[in-house]
């Protein structure tokens, strides 16, 4: 297997990269082979297949009578999950 050196990262894709891994119970290293594996394995026609899956989706779950649940209480549920 090869190695990479990746200067000059952001360092909010750091520290999300080890929140990430910290949930997981990994290193940063196996976080961040897991965000550039999953962002490189799909062509870019199953990319193009998904994207239009995911957005069919958000339209369903905007139709009239669909329940929604405001952003901040989603957010707040994503930060006491860390």
């Amino acid at each position: 297997m090869g190695q990479l050196l990746i200067r000059n990262l952001d360092d909010n894709v750091i520290e999300t990269l080890k929140r990430r891994a910290k949930a997981a119970s990994t290193s940063l290293e196996a976080e961040a082979r897991k965000a550039l594996t999953r962002g490189t394995v799909l062509s870019r026609e199953e990319k193009s297949v998904l994207i239009a899956e995911l957005q069919a989706e958000g339209e369903r779950l905007k139709a009239p009578g669909v329940p929604q649940t405001d952003g901040w209480i989603l957010i707040r549920e994503a930060r006491d999950e860390r």
